[in-house]
C-alpha cells in the first residue's frame, strides 16, 4: 500500500523486515495493506534497539510524505493566509481523520448497547447460552475495528502534525532570512545633534530584534510555542467531529434507556460547568499572570546563561542566582495558586461525574418509579461517562482552538512583518557596477529618528577608510549601504551580487576553521592558503593540533578574541565579492600582526579591484593605502584629506616589538591537518532505561512523607469506587428478592427493599461519589505540593552547580543545549511527571484491587492474570529499549535545531550580505529532518504499541465474558466482574503505557539530574584577610603552567616574572600568544598545574575563588550589559551610593547625555561596541580594585577618547595594580612595566 505520491522516485526505499540503514528512506514509502495495518514494517528497528542502543545510523530517513525539503516546497506555493496554506497542504489527512473518528465514535458507542444485550440474554433463563457467547463475539469484533481505526487515526494525525509543524518552522526560517531587522532601541539615550530633533540610535545591528513584540524573546515564542500550539490542533483534529457525534449519539443512547430522568444527570453536569466558568475566569487571571512571570524568569535565564563566564568574573553570580530563584519562587507560588484553582475545576468536575448518575438514577427510581436492574444500570453508567466526558470536552475545545487562533495570529503577525527592501532603485540598475550614496538618508527600521542624513559617497575600487568618534554611525553607514536601514531619501546603489562583511562583533560557528573561512564559496587550495597568509593565521593555525580543521565553539570559544577577528575577516576576504565591508576587524590584533594584515590584504592581489570599505580607529596604520577618508560625525559624513590623520608611530622605540614577525618555517604546518578535534563534546545519552538512582532524586526532592499521603489517599479512592460498583450491584439484584426481605449479607444489610424504600440506596451512593471525589481533591493537592518541593528543590541545585561548575564546561557546552535543559527539561520536570508517577500509582493499585476482586469470585481468573500481564509485559518490553533510544536521540536533536535558530539570529546581516540565506535554509530543513526522523519513528513505534495492547485487550475482555458466562455466575455479579475485569484489562494496558511514558518523561529528568553531577570548580580553602590584596602587595608568577584541559597542550609554560604594587603594566604579545590566559589565571579560572601565582604573598589556588573575583577587577574587550537602567549595570549588587555612580558615569559618558536612569537592553544592543566599552570602563573605576585587568578594554573606541580615557584611568587608579593587554600604542605608552609572550611563554620582562 503505497502511502505518497506515485510520481516520485521508487529507488532507495528499504525493504520492509530487512535491517534499518540510515542511508535509504523509511519502509513507508512502500507497504503492503497488512503491513500498514499492523506496523509490523517497524520490526528491525525493534530487533536493533533490543540488542543495543540506537544511533542516528541506525535509523532510516524519512519516507517523502515528511521530508522536509519536498514538504517546504510544495507550502511555499501556496497562497493565502497561514491557516489556508496548512489546511490546503494537509486536507486530505485531516478529511481521513474525520471519517476514522465517526468510524470509532460508533464503535466506542456499540460497548454499552452491547454490555446490555449481553446481561439481558444471561438474564433470561430460557435463552440459549450461545446467545450471549454471539453478543461477546460481536463486541470482540468491534472492538478489534475500533482498535485498527485507531492505529490508522494515529498514523494520520501524526502525519497531519509534523507536516504542519515542519511546514512552520521552515516557513518562520525563511522569513527570518528576509525580514527587515527592527532596532529595539531606546532613542532618548542616544546623543542629539546641537539644534536637531533627531538623535542617533544604536549602531550595532548582527542580531535580530524588535521593539514592538518580535524581540528575540518573542520571536522564540511564536517559534516554540505558536507553531506547536497550532500543529496540535492538527494531532487532535478528530475531536472536531468526535466531541458533537459523541454528544449527540450518548443523548439519544441514554435517553432510549432510562428516558427523561437522564436530564437531571444533565442538569448537574451544566451546573458544574457553570461554576468551572466563573472559576476559569479567575484562572486565567492568575494563569496570564503566570505566564509573565515564568516569561521573565526565562529571560532571567537566559541573560544569565549567555554571560554567565562574566558574572563569575565579577564574583556577581551569586547574586543573579538569588534574583533568579526569587523569580523560580514567584512562578512556584502562581503555580500553586493556578494548581489549586485548576483542582477546584477539576473536583466539580468529577463530582459532577459521580452525581450524574445519582440524579438520573433519583429521577428514573423515585420519580419515574422504574426499578434499577443490572441490565440497566451498567450501561447506564457507560453511557452517563460518555455523555457527560462530551459536554466537559466541548467547552475545552472551543478554549484550545481559541488558543490556537492566537497563535496563528501572531504567527501571521510576524509572516506580515516586512521584509528587507532592495538597497538600490530599480531604475538603476544599469549603474550597479558602483558603489554610491547620493543624498542618502537613513532610520533604523521601526523608528523615525535620523541615523544618517544627506550622505552623498562614492566608493572607488581600492581601499576607503572610514573614521569618527564612538557612536558617530560608521556601522550604520556600512548597515546602510547593506539595505539594513530604511531610507528615507535619495539614492542607494550597490552592485546586486554577494558582499564581503565582517561584522564588529565577529560571528563565528561551532564548526571547523576552514568551514568557517570558506563559508559558502568553494574550496580553492591555492587561493585559500593565500589568504591564511595574509590574514596573519599561518601561525596560529599551527599551534592547533588539527590545523584549520579544528573545530571552535559556539561564536569562535577556543579562539582569542584577535584570531576570531581574523577569522571573520579572512571569510570576507576567500569570498570573490567585488565589494568588502569590514567593520573595525583592526581593533583586536596587536601592531606587528595589524601591520601585516593592512601590507598583505589590503596592498595585495587579494584585494585588487574589489571596493573595499574599513571601519577603524587605526587610521594610522591604513593612511597610506587608502584611496580616501571618510570621517562621521553625528549622523553626517564628509571625504577628508588622508594628510590630516596622524601618521603610523610603528618605528617609535616605546615598547617596540609588540610581535614577532610570524614564523616562515611554520605557514605550510597546517597541511598536517588531519581528523577534526571538536571543542564542543557531543551531547550525552544514556544507554539503556533510566536508572533507578533518577527516579530517587525525584522522589526524594518531592519529599517522601508527601509520596505515602498520596499513596494512601489513593488507595482509599480505589477502596471507594470499587465499593461504589459492588453497592451499584447489590442494589441492582435487591429487586429480585421478596419485597420484605432486606438485604441479607455484607455492608448492607440493613437496607430496606428498593421496592420499599428507594432513599437510603439513594443517599449511600451519593455520599460514596462524595466521598471518593474528597480523596480525588485530596491527591490532587497533594501532587500541587509534590511538584512543588520538587520543582523547587531541583531547579536550585541544578542552578548552583551550572554557577559553580569549572569553566571547561561552558567551554564545551553551546548555550543551545544547556538552554535546552535549563527550560524544556526543567518545564517536563514542571509539568507532567507528577502526574505521570501518581496515574502509575493509581493503575498499580487499579490493577492489584482488580486480581483480588475478580479472583474472589471467579479463583481461576487467578491464573489467567498472570498469563494475560505476561503477554502485556513481554510486548511492553520488547517496545521499551528502542523507545527509550528514539527518545533521546530526539531530545539530543532538539539542541541543533535551537542552535541553527541562534546562530542565524546572531549572525543574520552577515548571512545577507554573502547572500547565503538558501545555503541556510537548506541546513535548517536538513536539521528539522534528522529532528522530526526520531519523533516519527518514536511515534511509528507508539502505534506498534497500541496495536497489539489494544488487540490484546480486547481478546482478553472476550476471554474473561467466556470465562464468566461458563462458570454460573448470576448476571448481577457477571456486570460485577465484567467492570472489574475491564479495569484489570485496562489498568494493564495502561499501567505498561504509562510506566513507558514515564520514562520517556524522566528522560528529561535524568538530563536534568546530570547537571547536578557537573564537576565543580574548587571553592578555595582560604578566606583571604578583609584588606587582601593590599594595594602594596605585588604580583608574582613564580614558573606556573597553565593548560585549559587536562588533554589539551600548555596555553602558558614555566612562566615567572613579578609584576611591582601600584604599577602600570603592558601585557604583550601577538594574538594567540598566552595575554588572555594569563590574565585569565589572576581570577583563578585556570590554576596552574605546576608552579604558582601569589597576589599579595596569598597563593590563589588555594584563595576562595568567590573572595578573589569581588576584589580583582577583569574587564574584557566585549564587557557584557544586562536589561536595565545604566546605574543597575554599573553597580549590580548595589554596593556604590547614587553619587559614586553619577560621578563615574559623567567622567566617561558625559559626551552621551547618559544618566544613571538610562535604560539599557540585553546585551547592550542600543549602544555602540565602543559605548559598552566605556560602560565597561566606568565599572571598573567604581569598583577601584588593588587590581585592575584590562582586557583590549579601549579596543573600539576611538584614538582621541582612547586617550582621555587613559589619563582618567590613571587618575582614578593611581593606586592601583593596572594590567593592560593592548595593541594599540596609546594604551601602553604610558606603562612602567611589561611583559612580553610568545607562544605561551615570557620572553621579555621589565621597566618599560
Amino acid at each position: 500500500m503505497p502511502l505518497r505520491d506515485p510520481r516520485l522516485p521508487n529507488d532507495n526505499i528499504s525493504p520492509a523486515y530487512e535491517k534499518p540503514n540510515h542511508l535509504l528512506r523509511s519502509p513507508e514509502d512502500n507497504l503492503t495493506l497488512w503491513q500498514f495495518m499492523s506496523v509490523s514494517w517497524i520490526s528491525p528497528l525493534i530487533c536493533v534497539g533490543a540488542t543495543r542502543q540506537l544511533h542516528e545510523a541506525d535509523v532510516w530517513q524519512l519516507s517523502f510524505e515528511f521530508q522536509h525539503r519536498i514538504l517546504h516546497e510544495k507550502f511555499r506555493e501556496l497562497g493565502g493566509t497561514v491557516v489556508r496554506r496548512l489546511l490546503l497542504a494537509n486536507g486530505l489527512d485531516l478529511v481521513i481523520l474525520l471519517s476514522l473518528g465517526a468510524l470509532e465514535v460508533l464503535s466506542n458507542f456499540a460497548g454499552p448497547i452491547l454490555l446490555q444485550q449481553l446481561l439481558r440474554a444471561m438474564e433470561d433463563v430460557h435463552a440459549p447460552r450461545s446467545r450471549a457467547v454471539t453478543f461477546a463475539i460481536i463486541s470482540l469484533f468491534v472492538r478489534l475495528v475500533a482498535c485498527q481505526s485507531s492505529v490508522f487515526s494515529l498514523w494520520y494525525s501524526r502525519r497531519s502534525y509534523e507536516r504542519s509543524r515542519g511546514e512552520m518552522i521552515t516557513m518562520l526560517y525563511e522569513k527570518t532570512l528576509a525580514r527587515k531587522i527592527i532596532g529595539e532601541s531606546v532613542l532618548s539615550n542616544m546623543p542629539k545633534s546641537s539644534g536637531d530633533e533627531d538623535g542617533h540610535t544604536r549602531l550595532e545591528t548582527d542580531a535580530l530584534t524588535k521593539p514592538t513584540g518580535s524581540s528575540r524573546a518573542a520571536y522564540e515564542a511564536v517559534r516554540r510555542n505558536d507553531v506547536y500550539e497550532v500543529a496540535q490542533r492538527f494531532w487532535e483534529f478528530q475531536s472536531i467531529i468526535r466531541v458533537p457525534l459523541n454528544l449527540v449519539l450518548s443523548i439519544i443512547l441514554v435517553w432510549k434507556l432510562i428516558g427523561w430522568p437522564c436530564l437531571f444527570g444533565v442538569v448537574t453536569v451544566i451546573i458544574a460547568q457553570s461554576v468551572n466558568v466563573l472559576i476559569t475566569r479567575i484562572l486565567l487571571q492568575y494563569e496570564r499572570e503566570r505566564r509573565r512571570v515564568t516569561d521573565g524568569k526565562l529571560k532571567k535565564v537566559t541573560q544569565y546563561v549567555a554571560a554567565i563566564r562574566h558574572l563569575r568574573w565579577y564574583g556577581w553570580q551569586d547574586f543573579w542566582q538569588v534574583q533568579i530563584m526569587q523569580a523560580r519562587q514567584q512562578e512556584l507560588r502562581l503555580f500553586v495558586v493556578t494548581g489549586l484553582w485548576r483542582n477546584t475545576i477539576n473536583v466539580a468536575n468529577y463530582l459532577a461525574s459521580g452525581l450524574f448518575p445519582v440524579a438520573a438514577f433519583y429521577a428514573y427510581t423515585a420519580l419515574a418509579g422504574q426499578p434499577l436492574r443490572i441490565d440497566v444500570a451498567f450501561p447506564a453508567l457507560q453511557l452517563f461517562a460518555m455523555l457527560e466526558n462530551s459536554l466537559r470536552a466541548v467547552p475545552n475545545i472551543i478554549t484550545v482552538l481559541l488558543n490556537a487562533n492566537i497563535a496563528v495570529g501572531r504567527i501571521e503577525e510576524f509572516m506580515n512583518e516586512p521584509d528587507k527592501d532592495d538597497a538600490f532603485p530599480k531604475s538603476d540598475r544599469r549603474r550597479r557596477s558602483r558603489l554610491m550614496l547620493q543624498d542618502a538618508s537613513f532610520v533604523w527600521p521601526g523608528t523615525s529618528h535620523y541615523v544618517l542624513r544627506n550622505i552623498s559617497l562614492d566608493f572607488p575600487v581600492g581601499l576607503t577608510v572610514i573614521c569618527g568618534k564612538v557612536a558617530a554611525g560608521k556601522t550604520a553607514l556600512l548597515q546602510a549601504l547593506l539595505g539594513e536601514l530604511e531610507r528615507r531619501g535619495g539614492d542607494v546603489i550597490l552592485p546586486n551580487d554577494v558582499v564581503g562583511y565582517c561584522a564588529q562583533t565577529p560571528w563565528l560557528q561551532s564548526m571547523s576553521i576552514r568551514d568557517n573561512i570558506v563559508f559558502i564559496s568553494p574550496y580553492e587550495e591555492a587561493r585559500y592558503r593565500q589568504v591564511l597568509e595574509a590574514c596573519a593565521l599561518t601561525q596560529d593555525l599551527a599551534t592547533f593540533k588539527h590545523g584549520d580543521l579544528s573545530n571552535i565553539g559556539e561564536n569562535g570559544i577556543g579562539l582569542s578574541g584577535g584570531q576570531k577577528a581574523r577569522v571573520a575577516l579572512a571569510r570576507a576576504i576567500y569570498s570573490r565579492a567585488k565589494i568588502l565591508f569590514l567593520d573595525d576587524p583592526l581593533s583586536a590584533l596587536d601592531h606587528q600582526t595589524a601591520e601585516t594584515i593592512v601590507s598583505k590584504c589590503f596592498c595585495g592581489s587579494l584585494t585588487e579591484g574589489r571596493s573595499t570599505v574599513l571601519v577603524t580607529h587605526r587610521t594610522a596604520l591604513v593612511r597610506d593605502v587608502a584611496q580616501q577618508v571618510i570621517e562621521v560625525s553625528e549622523g553626517c559624513a564628509r571625504v577628508v584629506d588622508k594628510e590630516t590623520l596622524p601618521t603610523s608611530d610603528s618605528s617609535k622605540p616605546t615598547l617596540s616589538g609588540l610581535a614577532d614577525e610570524p614564523k616562515q618555517d611554520e605557514k605550510d604546518a597546517i597541511d598536517e591537518a588531519a581528523v577534526p578535534e571538536k571543542f564542543m563534546d557531543d551531547e550525552k545519552r544514556v544507554h539503556g532505561g533510566v536508572k533507578a538512582a533518577v527516579y530517587w532524586e525525584y522522589i526524594k526532592a518531592g519529599k517522601l512523607r508527601w509520596w505515602a499521603v498520596l499513596i494512601f489517599a489513593l488507595a482509599l479512592h480505589r477502596l471507594i469506587g470499587l465499593g461504589e460498583t459492588w453497592f451499584l450491584k447489590k442494589w441492582g439484584e435487591a429487586y429480585d428478592r421478596p419485597v420484605e426481605q432486606a438485604v441479607a449479607s455484607g455492608f448492607f444489610e440493613d437496607l430496606p427493599s428498593p421496592e420499599v424504600n428507594i432513599r437510603p440506596w439513594l443517599f449511600g451512593f451519593a455520599s460514596l461519589a462524595i466521598i471518593q471525589a474528597a480523596f480525588f481533591f485530596l491527591a490532587l493537592c497533594i501532587m500541587i505540593v509534590i511538584i512543588y518541593s520538587a520543582g523547587r528543590q531541583m531547579f536550585r541545585d541544578v542552578m548552583d552547580k551550572v554557577s559553580h561548575a569549572t569553566f571547561r564546561f561552558y567551554d564545551v557546552t553551546p548555550v543551545g543545549r544547556l538552554m535546552n535543559r535549563l527550560t524544556s527539561d526543567i518545564g517536563t520536570v514542571d509539568g507532567n511527571i507528577s502526574q505521570q508517577f501518581q496515574n502509575v500509582a493509581f493503575l498499580a493499585i487499579t490493577w492489584i484491587s482488580s486480581i483480588v476482586v475478580i479472583a474472589s469470585v471467579t479463583p481461576v481468573f487467578l491464573v489467567f492474570s498472570f498469563a494475560l500481564t505476561a503477554s502485556f509485559i513481554m510486548i511492553f518490553l520488547k517496545f521499551l529499549p528502542t523507545s527509550q533510544s528514539l527518545r533521546r536521540l530526539e531530545m539530543v536533536s532538539l539542541s541543533p535545531l535551537m542552535s541553527n535558530f541562534q546562530a542565524l539570529l546572531d549572525g543574520l546581516t552577515t548571512v545577507r550580505a554573502f547572500r547565503a540565506q538558501s545555503s541556510f535554509q537548506n541546513r535548517i530543513i536538513t536539521v528539522t529532518d534528522a529532528f522530526q526522523q526520531m519523533d516519527h519513528f518514536y511515534w511509528s513505534l507508539q502505534a506498534w504499541l497500541m496495536y497489539r495492547f489494544d488487540a490484546l485487550s480486547a481478546s482478553s475482555t472476550f476471554l474473561l465474558t467466556l470465562l464468566a458466562l461458563y462458570t454460573g455466575v448470576s448476571p448481577g455479579l457477571t456486570a460485577f466482574v465484567l467492570v472489574a475485569a475491564s479495569g484489570f484489562v485496562d489498568s494493564t494496558h495502561a499501567l505498561c503505557k504509562q510506566y513507558g511514558q514515564l520514562q520517556m518523561d524522566f528522560v528529561s529528568v535524568e538530563r536534568v539530574v546530570e547537571l547536578l553531577h557537573l564537576e565543580q570548580e574548587p571553592r578555595g580553602s582560604i578566606d583571604p584577610p578583609a584588606r587582601w590584596p593590599s594595594y602594596n602587595g605585588d604580583i608574582v608568577f613564580d614558573n606556573a603552567t597553565i593548560r585549559y584541559a587536562p588533554h589539551l597542550d600548555p596555553s602558558l609554560t614555566n612562566i615567572s616574572f613579578r609584576i611591582p604594587a601600584g604599577s602600570t603594566t603592558a601585557l604583550l604579545g601577538r594574538t594567540g600568544s598566552g595575554k588572555s590566559t594569563l590574565a585569565l589565571s589572576l581570577l583563578a579560572i585556570m590554576k596552574p598545574e605546576s608552579g604558582r601565582i601569589l597576589i599579595d604573598n596569598i597563593d590563589i589556588s588555594n584563595v576562595n575563588t568567590q573572595a578573589l573575583r569581588q576584589r580583582v577587577t577583569f574587564l574584557a574587550q566585549e564587557p557584557v550589559l544586562f536589561p536595565g537602567s545604566m546605574r543597575q549595570n554599573l553597580d549590580p549588587l548595589n554596593e556604590h551610593a547614587d553619587d559614586a555612580c553619577d560621578t563615574v558615569l559623567q567622567r566617561l559618558g558625559s559626551t552621551y547625555n547618559w544618566t544613571l536612569d538610562t535604560e539599557i537592553e540585553a546585551g547592550g544592543k542600543n549602544l555602540s561596541q565602543g559605548q559598552r566599552q566605556l560602560v565597561g570602563l566606568a565599572r571598573a573605576i567604581l569598583r577601584r580594585s588593588a587590581i585592575v585587568i584590562l582586557d583590549e578594554a579601549t579596543a573600539s573606541i576611538d584614538t582621541e577618547t582612547a586617550m582621555q580615557i587613559q589619563a582618567i584611568l590613571r587618575e582614578e587608579l593611581k593606586e592601583s595594580t593596572v594590567i593592560t593587554i593592548a595593541h594599540r600604542l596609546e594604551a601602553v605608552k604610558d606603562a612602567d612595566f611589561f611583559v612580553k609572550l610568545d607562544e605561551g611563554r615570557v620572553v621579555a620582562a621589565g621597566a618599560a
